[in-house]
């Protein structure tokens, strides 16, 4: 890059525009090294120029190029294998240090896959060039020399070497440098950022709105680790030039906490704004007065980090507080919904025109693409966004174990940067079976910060086994476990920890998830003694019978245990964990006893898993039984079910239970409708008005039954039952004229007749009068319950020829009599 002279050499340091002017060889350096000092110079807030590629060369561009150069602080010149090469970077060097001995302006040397003696004496590729120019220019041999001399002096100047040093680190180290000689207020950000620039770009434009004096107030949330904090400084990096005041306060939740935290703070705030030492102050009231004085007279960016309690702000800044137009405040939040009508209301002075969502605003961080991940990763474990392919493999695993999140993505590539592949293979085994602890403790503050154990209850049963599955239908359950679901999952969500998609399927970060199985992990080293437990440990407890009443929760899938270990054709060995190997084939039996203990069990699920023995001791207090593959052609008389609400049976060897036309139903012990049922009515007729389901767009898609009858006589009876649904206000009826011969035999005569019926061509709309009726000759009819079901349910969808019903639900697949 050539520039010629535009304006005095006397211009003032006072007066750049710029801070720093990059000189680079483009072809070297454009779109590689200097694209990264660049962005990294840019995200702590350093004005840089450099040329644009795009812009062809011409007198106007020589001119605004030197125009920038006089407008700049700082001349960072990167020396390259070929920097020597371009003559129009040679003549940009000289004109840079001719402005550096008429002015202020300061040159820092950057040798970039060079070393400082080859520039100084010309040797190697720089040899080469000048002996192209002693053959190009013989006519102006005076330049050439300029240029030696130029090259001379700038090496004498010193500057910064790569040397072996990793890029990303060279980088820092330049940015570090830049900030101490421009005594720079902005804060420190890693040199290396990935991803955060649309967001960054949408927090400034939201800075930058100047069509309207009002404050605004915006947070910038996310999960713990998610970068937070990093775009935060990033985005105030770039902005304080633009106001009369700002300041930074990091780690307010932290900090609050400290003996005269809070102090320390409103002290920082005051100074920071005000640009001059704090005198001190006597009582809270002092403090508010002077924050409110400093606050009012100037334009100001204020940033709180990591805000956990709007109370911590009301105490730290005070209430009412006149903000001066077009004052912004950033607060980074774990929690979404931190900002709230009442809080806007009393901190800000507002008129009466204002509202809440005028001067509010939310800015939500989401993890990274993988492309972005395994760019951050490379960059720690390696220094540069570059693999080998032997580390390939490890790396992609790595990246998808991190699931998007810089903090992991950053504390994995530091700690294994350097380290050989044997290695890198031991950390992602330990990583499967241990979470990293770096990692755990950030993301653990949102877990500790709920309200109640209720929540931090919630959130662990649904981290353990509800993952993925859909919201209605884990709330169903868990209303059942005597939780509060529908607020519980709403603060759960609120603190991050969790969000439901737009198929109304409940999503936890990977690394979350791994979290609260690590709180589980840590609650006891006795397998037998932890609250919940899932597919190693589970097995292990069973296996071995060392339950006991702690354990509320299990789950135990053997084909999939098998698929994650490897199969042999003898037996599967859990080497390192299970002590006891078992012989495969496609279930493996276990035996009752393992269960006798467990009398609190709520939640279990046992797939391929056959059980030895009586049902006499098996847990009574279930609420959810998932037991895919289910052994028996019937449920034993002794296997009580009384209070479950999902029974789920798919894939089972169930001969009891029964399809015709669509209709799938099976007997199960009981002798009454359970509540969930939200319609019922003793004896065989129960009558009720249709409610649409709460989705939009969804329809009611099929009904749940559940009759208690008994037998009139011993004897098989005689006349088969009919029952009848019908749609009173569109004059519509169905009837269901079963085929089956005879019914379990049961000791007290008492049982439940489960149905599922499909709800095509009955005309639903909502507010529509509906009927069931049973009619039988030979059965008393004691109670009858019925369920509606939407075509967005979970289980519906799931099951082909199942009958389901989330409140007593039965879920049978492949079962004919």
């Amino acid at each position: 890059m050539s520039v010629s002279k535009v304006h005095d050499a006397s211009v003032s340091i006072s007066r750049c525009i710029y801070d720093v002017f990059l000189s680079f060889r483009g072809a070297d350096t454009r779109k590689s090294f200097t694209d990264h000092l660049y962005t990294a110079l840019i995200q702590v807030g350093i004005h840089t120029f450099r040329d644009d590629e795009k812009i062809k060369r011409g007198k106007n561009i020589k001119e605004e190029i030197e125009k920038a150069l006089h407008e700049s602080k700082i001349s960072i010149i990167i020396f390259s294998n070929d920097y020597a090469s371009s003559t129009w970077c040679l003549d940009e060097l000289v004109k840079i240090l001719e402005h550096k001995k008429s002015s202020q302006h300061i040159v820092l040397p950057v040798f970039y896959d060079v070393d400082p003696i080859q520039v100084k004496k010309q040797t190697g590729s720089y040899a080469e060039a000048f002996a192209r120019y002693a053959e190009s220019f013989k006519s102006d041999m005076d330049m050439v020399q300029r240029w030696r001399s130029a090259l001379k002096e700038a090496a004498d100047l010193g500057g910064m070497v790569l040397q072996d040093r990793h890029e990303s680190q060279f980088i820092r180290d330049i940015v570090k440098e830049i900030q101490n000689r421009l005594h720079c207020n902005a804060l420190y950000v890693p040199s290396f950022l990935v991803g955060i620039d649309s967001l960054v770009t949408h927090i400034n434009w939201w800075l930058k709105e100047d069509g309207s004096n009002k404050v605004g107030i915006a947070t910038i949330c996310g999960i713990g680790g998610i970068g937070k904090t990093t775009i935060a400084k990033v985005v105030y990096n770039q902005n304080i030039q633009r106001f009369e005041g700002y300041s930074f306060l990091a780690d307010v939740r932290g900090t609050s906490r400290e003996h005269n935290g809070l102090v320390r703070l409103q002290r920082q705030l005051i100074s920071d704004i005000i640009k001059g030492k704090v005198h001190k102050v006597y009582n809270a009231d002092d403090v508010i007065n002077k924050i409110k004085e400093a606050l009012c007279c100037r334009r100001i960016l204020l940033v709180l980090d990591d805000v956990d309690d709007l109370e911590k702000v009301t105490k730290l800044i005070g209430s009412q507080i006149p903000f001066h137009p077009r004052s912004k405040i950033i607060i980074t939040s774990r929690y979404r919904n931190l900002l709230n009508a009442p809080f806007i209301g009393r901190m800000f002075d507002l008129d009466k025109s204002s509202s809440y969502g005028d001067i509010s605003k939310v800015f939500e961080v989401k993890e990274l693409t993988s492309t972005e991940s395994l760019q951050l990763f490379n960059w720690y474990a390696f220094g540069h966004n570059s693999i080998t392919e032997s580390f390939m493999e490890y790396a992609s695993n790595v990246v998808k174990h991190c699931g998007g999140l810089p903090l992991a993505l950053q504390v994995l590539g530091s700690s294994l940067s350097g380290k050989s592949m044997v290695t890198w293979k031991s950390a992602m085994q330990k990583l499967e079976a241990i979470p990293d602890s770096k990692i755990q403790k950030i993301l653990r503050i949102s877990y500790d910060s709920l309200e109640d154990d209720h929540d931090k209850n919630l959130f662990l049963d649904i981290a353990c086994f509800f993952v993925g599955k859909d919201r209605n239908y884990t709330a169903t359950i868990l209303n059942g476990c005597d939780y509060y679901t529908t607020i519980g999952i709403e603060n759960i969500i609120g603190r991050s920890l969790l969000m439901v998609n737009e198929r109304n399927k409940l999503i936890m970060h990977q690394l979350v998830r791994d979290m609260g199985r690590e709180i589980i992990r840590q609650e006891s080293p006795d397998l037998g003694k932890r609250s919940r437990l899932w597919q190693r440990d589970a097995f292990d407890v069973i296996r071995e019978k060392i339950g006991s009443k702690t354990i509320k929760c299990l789950t135990l899938d053997l084909q999939r245990l098998q698929a994650n270990f490897g199969r042999t054709t003898t037996s599967l060995h859990f080497a390192k964990h299970s002590k006891i190997p078992f012989l495969w084939s496609n279930e493996a039996d276990v035996e009752h006893e393992a269960f006798a203990k467990m009398q609190r069990l709520k939640l279990l699920q046992l797939d391929s898993v056959k059980l030895k023995g009586d049902f006499k001791n098996f847990p009574k207090s279930l609420i959810w039984l998932r037991w895919h593959g289910f052994p028996l052609q019937s449920i034993p008389k002794d296997f009580d079910i009384r209070r479950l609400v999902v029974l789920d049976l798919r894939n089972s060897s169930l001969k009891h239970v029964i399809q015709e036309c669509g209709i799938t139903s099976t007997f199960v012990t009981g002798s009454e409708v359970p509540i969930c049922f939200e319609h019922r009515n003793k004896g065989p007729q129960t009558t009720f008005s249709l409610r649409a389901p709460s989705h939009p767009g969804e329809k009611i898609s099929w009904f749940t039954l559940c009759i208690v009858l008994s037998l009139v006589s011993d004897q098989t009876f005689e006349y088969l039952p009919c029952i009848y649904i019908i749609n009173e206000t569109k004059e519509v009826m169905r009837a269901y004229f079963p085929s089956f011969i005879g019914i379990p035999e049961i000791n007290n005569n008492t049982m439940m007749w489960l149905i599922h019926w499909p709800a095509m061509g009955f005309q639903l709309e909502d507010g529509d009068s509906l009927s069931c009726t049973v009619v039988a000759n030979d059965l008393i009819i004691k109670e009858v319950g019925v369920k509606c079901g939407s075509e967005n349910n979970s289980i519906a969808r799931e099951s082909t020829c199942g009958c389901y019903h989330p409140g007593m639900s039965m879920i049978a697949n492949d079962t004919i009599l």
